[in-house]
């Protein structure tokens, strides 16, 4: 019989304890995690006032050299913000009544207007494709899809309510906005001085070099664009006026904003309301607006832009019209219009902060340089 001896008997496993530390590493990551979904649920919470100051920063920025020049002067800096916000307020408000008289009117043209074009349509057609199509068969069709119609009138119905709420919602976050830009601007001064606080001496000329960099891109576009959109109202009013087409001046001033801020395809934007108001007057004239907007697009785009903005804001076409498209996309039209003086003062602080390195010579690079050379080193023969 065998006799299991001490040094046979089977021990117990040693008990494996926690280690001091995992209890702790626990409750702080179970406490990140929740200060993590606090500061999501802040965030998201606070998205649109962020959008606000961010607005109103862009804003004050394209403000100060105007209030500066006031300052300059012997203007208290309060009472410089107030004139220039006021100016700047009662430009828009001028521009807002004169497009809403000008679409009431235009509106109002193409309604009394619609019998004769529809005539002339008709019998254009009929000549053409040896049709015998009537206005009165045209209406007879139209009042068959009245269900349709019935349908987009309850649908639009329906929306009023929230297109009205969108509409006061959008004034109060212009109103708030504004709010904020007035006191960005006005305590200019004091906000570069409570941050350079902050901040230890070396790094404070860095931060109001790049705060100056930014008023002048903001400013630089801003006025760039009041120049080009003055001219365009100009050069488009005096057009209408030669064609006869109503409100010349009104329309021009429509260019003339469109075109300025909306680059690349503003000017084709634009002709959309004189098109349907020459409509109304003769058809051909509105092939003749086409026209010039094509052409006057051109000029500005390759001849005038080019010398008004190489001193404030130089950016590629292509770079400006993904900018905006961007801003649109992400704050929209407000988006849109910053988008452009966002994009310009980015592209100066990498240039500037940035380390650029000389492109050495190359043929693939420098293409038209090389075919210059080429050229010129070939022999001539009398």
């Amino acid at each position: 019989m065998d006799i299991d001896s001490p040094d046979n008997t089977p021990q117990a496993p040693a008990r494996t304890r926690m280690p001091k530390w995992l209890p702790r590493a626990m409750v702080l990551a179970l406490v990140f995690f929740g200060l993590f979904l606090l500061a999501d649920w802040a965030f998201h919470r606070l998205t649109g006032l962020l959008i606000v100051l961010f607005v109103a920063f862009f804003v004050s920025l394209a403000m100060e050299p105007a209030v500066a020049v006031l300052v300059r002067r012997g203007v208290p800096r309060g009472l410089a913000t107030g004139l220039v916000f006021v100016g700047t307020f009662a430009c828009v408000l001028a521009f807002l009544a004169a497009l809403v008289t000008l679409l009431v009117e235009t509106a109002t043209n193409l309604a009394h207007e619609t019998p004769r074009l529809l005539n002339e349509g008709v019998d254009w057609i009929n000549n053409t494709f040896g049709q015998h199509f009537t206005v009165h068969d045209l209406s007879q069709r139209l009042l068959h899809e009245s269900d349709l119609i019935e349908g987009y009138a309850h649908t639009a119905a329906d929306n009023a309510w929230g297109v009205s709420t969108t509409v006061l919602g959008g004034l109060a976050q212009i109103l708030t906005i504004a709010l904020f830009s007035v006191y960005l601007t006005a305590g200019g001064p004091r906000v570069r001085r409570t941050v350079c606080s902050l901040l230890p001496p070396a790094r404070q000329q860095t931060f109001l070099h790049a705060w100056d960099l930014a008023i002048d891109k903001t400013g630089g576009y801003l006025y760039s664009r009041v120049l080009l959109a003055i001219i365009s109202a100009i050069a488009h009013g005096v057009f209408l006026s030669i064609l006869h087409i109503p409100n010349p001046i009104a329309l021009g001033v429509w260019f003339g904003v469109i075109s300025a801020f909306i680059p690349t395809i503003g000017t084709y934007i634009a002709a959309i309301v004189p098109v349907f108001v020459a409509l109304t007057v003769d058809p051909l004239d509105a092939v003749w607006i086409l026209l010039f907007a094509v052409v006057y697009q051109w000029f500005q785009d390759y001849l005038l832009q080019p010398r008004i903005t190489a001193r404030t804001v130089d950016v590629n076409a292509a770079i400006a019209l993904l900018s905006v498209l961007a801003g649109g996309a992400l704050l929209g039209a407000v988006g849109a219009l910053l988008a452009i003086p966002a994009t310009a003062t980015l592209q100066a602080f990498l240039s500037e902060y940035v380390k650029h390195f000389a492109v050495a010579e190359d043929p693939r690079i420098e293409q038209t340089t090389a075919r210059r050379k080429r050229t010129a080193a070939a022999p001539t023969h009398d």
